[in-house]
């Protein structure tokens, strides 16, 4: 293996509709790695549109996910990440060795309101910030 282009450590975030949870995690590691990591999500059953409650959550927190679409999960999605993260999809997840799996459980924010989702936005946001510091040695 070559070493001389150190390739982007890269994430997939899953959850069953890839609306809500998933759409969060990926707008806050694409937001506060500034570009360092790859970051996909994907959903094993994608909603149609993505959850208006979390929008407006990540909103008020200056990130702007409203152009964002669900996206179904795919084998290779999985194969191209170092890191899959999984939000309650349970065993629809592809298995590949070599890869770092977690799971976070969340609550779903399906069907809430904004109110419900931002302490949901909060939680993904203090494990995406424990997330860059164990993919991106402390250069600063």
């Amino acid at each position: 293996m070559s070493t001389e282009t150190a390739k982007k450590p890269s994430v997939l975030f899953v959850c069953v509709h890839n609306a809500g949870r998933s759409q969060m995690a990926a707008a806050f590691l694409t937001t506060l790695s500034n570009g360092e990591i790859e970051v996909r999500s994907a959903g094993s059953q994608p909603a149609e549109k993505i959850n208006p409650a979390a929008v407006e959550a990540m909103a008020e927190v200056g990130i702007d996910m409203s152009s964002e679409i669900p996206k179904v999960l795919t084998t290779e999605a999985v194969k191209e990440s170092d890191v899959v993260i999984t939000m309650g999809c349970g065993d629809e997840c592809p298995y590949f060795p070599g890869k770092r799996y977690e799971d976070w459980v969340l609550e779903d924010p399906a069907g809430k309101g904004v109110d419900s989702v931002r302490p949901i936005r909060d939680e993904i946001k203090t494990r995406i910030q424990g997330l860059i510091e164990s993919l991106i040695p402390a250069a600063k």
